[in-house]
């Protein structure tokens, strides 16, 4: 007689156990010891958790426990703190403070069916996706201008107090800031570029169609003033709202919608019903990577290509899928088309980098080879890191060149660090645990450690000395950069202490955002998943068609094949059940 646990393991774990309701997986789960170990699989519930929910990897280097995120994404919370002028934090009335802006988590609260999976902070603002691919936003998207009462979101210095969700035509994937401006990519793997709330433009060329891997966009990513989109092919595009021939055609549509009298402004629900265009230009293609050498061994018939990017104020930094790092300058004007990618080896290498981390401490001796997995960027800023119990990170900055050694904070490495967020002049580093991390300048309260005037003298994100502190309290004097990273809380004036995961975080600026789940509740229960809200796929509530996000292929891609990610353990799950799930 047939069984079901005699279907090849790739069967179940691609085509069936993700056709089923959460409440029949976890009936599966009770069965035997091979369907427990197989329903409980990272690399499954990973897919599963984007498909469902709308949540993207691509700024975490989380290998494991990928089902508690799952139940958590249910019902996230929002924290927001720092600077809080131009309505960047999306409180009409933050928090009492003795000191101005908000240097402690705030919680930011949206309906109860919203669902934020994705922050992304800008210069003056915030952006933020919800579980069915939504945008909201909040905070002014350009406040160095300035908008009349009257004006709608079309103006770019608009504020928005609180957060407003933006009508878009298609379910939106990703999104990253600039200073000014933010960058998008739907479900369709249309590119859109926002200069203010009300009216983003999707850039068409053929460049970027999606027609060829060298044409489909896989990853968006805004610069100080520019953005830039990478394909599945690993070339680089970049484009500038802010200057030349495409400032031009901007100006000139905006001008006849002007005189047209359309005004944007939020409705009903507060929506704001986007006028959406379109804006026919090319983008620069970024120059093919120089010759690098060899990092992973055995590798010699792999194709070298960049896989992610990051950019800061007027450089992109990319990353190969062998780890190579490599900069570039991407300044417009006479020298564009000129610029070349630079090779970071001090960022790449592994022994490099283990000599790197022995002169910062004799305690960071590693034995294992180091391969940087993951880059992010703001403003002058860069980081390099990889993940795992060894984790290393390695910053640099706009002027590092192939010369130029990383700057290491013993304190980060080794600490299971899956992601590192930089605003102007503080940083941020999430662990796997769930616990946030910060240093840097005091930065408005962007820390989010507390009022320096009712720290202890001597913690961290106070003053050294209670002489110093008394003495600030009257007089304003900011306190000194914390050095070492420390956590940051997220029951800051709650009556008992509350224990909170973070999973994702985002800086820009003065100020700091979080997403972070509640542990109050029995999270070693799976039955709490079952209570999904309705609307996703796996809920066994009612839903519509409407309500399921659409993530057909890659990324939404319509004729492109899903992408694989390998799975050598499968085999040992039968008989003993002692082999790792993916992605452990």
């Amino acid at each position: 007689m047939f069984k079901l646990e005699e279907i090849p393991i790739e069967v179940l774990l691609d085509n069936l156990l993700p056709l089923l309701p959460i409440s029949d997986l976890l009936s599966l789960t009770t069965t035997n010891r091979f369907f427990a170990t197989l329903c409980n699989d990272d690399t499954f519930w990973k897919r599963k958790i984007r498909n469902d929910f709308n949540f993207s990897d691509e700024d975490s280097a989380r290998t494991s426990g990928w089902k508690f995120i799952y139940r958590g994404l249910v019902h996230p919370r929002t924290y927001v703190w720092g600077e809080s002028s131009k309505g960047r934090l999306g409180m009409k009335r933050p928090p009492p403070s003795t000191i101005p802006d908000v240097p402690y988590p705030a919680e930011l609260h949206f309906d109860e069916n919203v669902s934020v999976v994705h922050l992304s902070a800008a210069g003056m603002a915030f952006f933020a996706l919800d579980s069915k691919g939504n945008i909201y936003a909040w905070g002014t998207l350009n406040g160095t201008g300035f908008a009349l009462q009257h004006d709608g979101y079309s103006a770019p210095a608009k504020t928005a107090h609180t957060p407003l969700k933006l009508a878009m035509p298609a379910a939106t994937r990703a999104i990253s800031c600039g200073r000014l401006h933010a960058t998008s990519l739907d479900e369709r793997l249309h590119i859109w570029t926002f200069l203010s709330f009300g009216r983003p433009f999707r850039l068409v060329t053929s460049l970027l169609d999606a027609s060829t891997p060298d044409s489909t966009p896989v990853q968006v990513e805004s610069g100080w003033s520019f953005s830039s989109v990478l394909t599945m092919a690993g070339d680089v595009f970049v484009w500038w709202p802010f200057s030349g021939e495409m400032e031009e055609m901007i100006d000139s549509h905006n001008t006849a919608m002007d005189e047209a009298g359309s005004r944007i402004f939020a409705i009903a629900d507060r929506v704001v019903s986007c006028s959406h265009w379109e804006l026919h230009k090319d983008p620069q293609r970024l120059p093919e990577l120089p010759r690098l050498p060899k990092l992973v061994s055995g590798a010699e018939d792999i194709d070298v290509h960049l896989v992610k990017i990051a950019a800061l104020e007027n450089h992109l930094v990319g990353l190969t899928n062998h780890g190579h790092t490599l900069k570039i300058s991407v300044q417009h004007g006479d020298r564009a088309g000129q610029e070349r990618w630079e090779y970071l080896p001090h960022f790449s290498e592994s022994e490099k980098i283990k000599q790197h981390l022995t002169a910062a401490s004799s305690e960071l001796k590693s034995l294992q080879d180091i391969r940087i997995t993951h880059i992010s960027a703001q403003y002058q800023t860069f980081v390099a890191y990889s993940p795992g119990s060894s984790s290393v990170v390695l910053m640099g900055s706009n002027g590092t060149d192939a010369d130029s050694e990383p700057r290491i904070l013993p304190a980060l490495q080794n600490r299971n660090v899956i992601s590192v967020v930089l605003g102007d002049y503080h940083f941020g580093a999430l662990t796997s645990t769930g616990k946030l991390l910060t240093w840097g300048q005091y930065s408005r309260g962007a820390l989010g450690l507390g009022d320096p005037t009712t720290i202890k003298a001597g913690q961290p994100g106070g003053y050294p000395t209670e002489q110093l502190r008394q003495a600030a309290a009257n007089r304003g004097v900011l306190p000194p950069p914390v050095m070492e990273p420390t956590e940051v809380r997220f029951d800051h004036g709650e009556k008992r202490s509350k224990k909170r995961f973070c999973f994702a975080a985002t800086s820009a600026g003065w100020h700091t955002g979080a997403l972070v789940i509640d542990l109050e509740s029995d999270v070693d229960n799976d039955e709490d998943l079952v209570q999904m809200p309705g609307g996703f796929p796996s809920s066994p509530g009612p839903s519509t068609s409407a309500d399921i996000p659409h993530t057909p292929g890659f990324w939404g891609l319509p004729h492109a094949p899903m992408f694989r990610v390998g799975f050598a353990g499968r085999g040992a799950l039968r008989g003993g059940f002692q082999g790792r799930g993916r992605g452990q």
